[in-house]
């Protein structure tokens, strides 16, 4: 065989080999490994980013704590130990009270879709990024950010007004949630994640901010707690997507544009797959002897949301950056009609 023949021939098997994934970003994620979000991810959007980008962009997803606490992801991000990050703010503040007023402003809006719009429409995305270059020195570039879902609120006793409130004994995380249930009368209880069913079973609460719907029916709390009020009246968790900014810096535009595409649609799948799921669980669940579920009207909703806006306001005097943060999610606010003046 001749020179030309070799090297032609050398040529098409390299063709024909499978194409290996020219970048792979690391991410640590908020998930754990399968549940709902990291699995819809793993089987349904990584395979879709890999085929949008002809193989040549892929991530791999750690769960939770697979590499640092979920607490120090931005610092490892910064420092290159991880390619990037799928977490929520609310983990970091400890930093200032403006990731926990960004990550979850307890009782402000009625939709997860209205909290993606903030965020990519509005100005959330620059606000988190932000809160970014203040606190971990310019080294993390913001994708993308949004809720997924809205959780219930689980309780043992009905809760069918504002007025119920008064008195109600609820496990919620110290903080804002915890300041905003004190404000209309309840009685926050602080205790891990793992005691919220024993606590209902034996009374030591009445209700708890657990999780959404159908991740409270999987956990066994409508068991013994058998009026959820849903849709929630509470906690919309912002998660976020961000990466080394240096490596967002050596990626193609192209490679750019797909990420930040992939990341944008992959949540509002989740979304709405979350919303079925969540109005799937609350069908069976009506379905149920002394089962009742509760939806408040309109205008408990709205007053809850004006009790919660003076815990919110003693957050935002916390620092520039919460107040900073405070007036762009206000602003947002007063402009889809939530907030009146």
């Amino acid at each position: 065989m001749t020179f030309r023949a070799l090297a032609a021939s050398a040529i098409a098997l390299v063709l024909a080999a499978p194409a290996m994934a020219e970048t792979t970003l690391r991410i640590q994620t908020a998930q754990n490994a399968g549940d709902f979000v990291m699995s819809r991810l793993q089987d349904i959007w990584v395979p879709k980013l890999e085929t949008m980008s002809g193989g040549e962009l892929m991530v791999e997803l750690l769960p939770i704590g697979a590499v640092v606490p979920h607490r120090e992801t931005p610092k490892a991000v910064s420092a290159g130990i991880l390619d990037g990050q799928m977490t929520t703010a609310n983990y970091f503040a400890g930093q200032d009270a403006a990731f926990a007023l960004f990550g979850d402003l307890i009782a402000a809006y009625d939709s997860p879709d209205q909290g993606q719009t903030f965020c990519r429409n509005d100005k959330g995305r620059d606000v988190l990024q932000t809160l970014y270059d203040t606190h971990f020195g310019e080294k993390l570039k913001v994708i993308g950010c949004g809720p997924y879902a809205r959780e219930a609120l689980v309780a043992a006793k009905p809760i069918r007004t504002l007025a119920d409130m008064e008195g109600t004994k609820i496990r919620a995380p110290e903080g804002l949630a915890a300041e905003v249930f004190r404000a209309v009368g309840g009685t926050p209880v602080s205790m891990p994640f793992s005691e919220v069913y024993t606590a209902l079973e034996t009374g030591l609460v009445d209700a708890a901010d657990a999780s959404a719907l159908v991740n409270n029916e999987a956990l066994g709390l409508h068991k013994i707690a058998k009026a959820p009020i849903y849709p929630g009246i509470h906690s919309q968790a912002v998660h976020s997507f961000s990466i080394n900014a240096s490596k967002w810096e050596g990626l193609s535009e192209q490679h750019r544009t797909i990420l930040e595409v992939w990341y944008n649609a992959a949540y509002d799948d989740i979304r709405r797959a979350a919303d079925l799921e969540d109005r799937r669980t609350a069908a069976e669940l009506a379905t149920r002897d002394g089962f009742e579920i509760i939806d408040w009207s309109a205008q408990d909703r709205q007053a809850f949301r004006a009790a919660a806006r003076a815990a919110w306001e003693r957050a935002a005097e916390q620092s520039d950056d919460a107040a900073m943060v405070y007036e762009a999610q206000k602003d947002y606010l007063r402009l889809i009609g939530l907030l009146n003046e």
